[in-house]
C-alpha cells in the first residue's frame, strides 16, 4: 500500500468518524420522536390558521424559498463570502488571544502588566465598537473582520487564561521533580490541562463571531448571509429570513461539531466521560 493510499484511507476514516460522532444523534429514535412532531406542527399549524401564516410560514414554503435562494440569489456565494471573513477573524483572534491568555495564566508579572487592560476593555459590548470601527476602517471587509475579531478575542483570551491559571499544582510539582523546564511545563502540562477550556472558548468564539458577522454585514455590505438577512428584514420576506436563520444555525452547529471532534481526537483522557 502506497503512502498516498494510506493517506486517502486515513482521511476517509476520519471523515467517517466525524460523521458518526456528529450526525448519529440526529438519527436516534429518541431525537426523531421529538423532531418529527415539531416539523409536522411547523407545517400544519400555519396551514390550519392556528398561527398566522404571514408571520410563521409553513415548512414547505421555507424549503421552497431555500431552493429559490440557492439558484436565484447566489446563496452559496453569500455564505462562502461570509465564511471567508469569519475564518480570517477567527484565525487572527485565536493566534493572538490564546498565547496571551497562556502567558497571563503562567507568569504573575505578565499578568500584572496586561490583565487589568483586558479587564477594562472586555466589558465593552462588541456591538458598541461598530461606530468607531466604521470611522477607522470604513464600510467593508476590514470592518466586518475587526468586529468579528472583537467578538472572538475576549472569550478565547479569558478562558485560556483561566484554564492555565487553574492548572493543578500537583501536576507541576511532579513534572519539576523529573527536571522539566518552564518551557516544557508550558507545552506538556499547562497547555494540555487548559485544552478543554481553550476548546470551550473557541466554541463561544464561534457563537460570538457569528453574532458580530450579522451586525457587521448589516452595515453597508453587499455580500454575505448577514446582508441577505438584512434585505429580507427590510422587505419583510419572512421565508427568506427563516432560511438565513436556518443556514446560520447549521453553520454554527457544524463549526462547533468540528471543535468537539478535535477535542475528542486530542484529549484522549476524556474518552468515555
Amino acid at each position: 500500500m502506497t503512502y498516498e493510499t494510506r493517506g486517502f484511507r486515513r482521511v476517509l476514516l476520519e471523515l467517517g468518524g466525524f460523521c458518526k460522532n456528529s450526525f448519529s444523534n440526529f438519527f436516534s429514535l429518541e431525537f426523531l420522536s421529538v423532531l418529527a412532531p415539531l416539523l409536522l406542527l411547523w407545517e400544519f399549524l400555519p396551514r390550519w390558521n392556528i398561527i398566522p401564516e404571514s408571520l410563521i410560514p409553513p415548512l414547505s414554503v421555507v424549503a421552497r424559498q431555500f431552493w429559490f435562494m440557492l439558484w436565484h440569489k447566489q446563496l452559496v456565494f453569500h455564505v462562502l463570502w461570509s465564511m471567508g471573513r469569519f475564518f480570517a477573524a477567527f484565525f487572527i483572534a485565536t493566534i493572538l488571544a490564546a498565547p496571551i491568555g497562556l502567558l497571563m495564566g503562567w507568569n504573575l508579572k505578565i499578568r500584572a502588566y496586561v490583565l487589568p487592560l483586558w479587564q477594562l476593555l472586555s466589558p465593552i459590548p462588541p456591538p458598541a465598537w461598530v461606530p468607531m470601527t466604521i470611522i477607522f476602517f470604513g464600510i467593508g471587509s476590514k470592518m466586518h473582520i475587526f468586529l468579528m475579531f472583537i467578538g472572538i478575542f475576549y472569550p478565547v483570551l479569558f478562558n485560556t487564561y483561566q484554564g492555565i491559571k487553574d492548572t493543578d499544582p500537583r501536576y507541576l510539582a511532579s513534572a519539576r521533580v523529573f527536571g522539566a523546564s518552564e518551557f516544557t511545563l508550558l507545552r506538556k502540562v499547562y497547555f494540555w490541562h487548559a485544552f478543554g477550556s481553550i476548546i470551550m472558548s473557541l466554541k463561544t468564539g464561534v457563537a460570538m463571531g457569528l453574532v458580530m458577522l450579522l451586525i457587521g454585514e448589516s452595515y453597508g455590505g453587499r455580500m454575505g448571509i448577514g446582508y441577505l438577512l438584512g434585505q429580507a428584514k427590510d422587505y419583510f420576506v419572512i421565508p427568506e429570513m427563516m432560511v438565513c436563520m436556518v443556514v446560520l444555525g447549521f453553520i454554527g452547529w457544524f463549526l462547533i461539531e468540528i471543535l468537539k471532534y478535535v477535542e475528542i481526537k486530542l484529549a484522549l483522557w476524556k474518552i468515555g466521560r
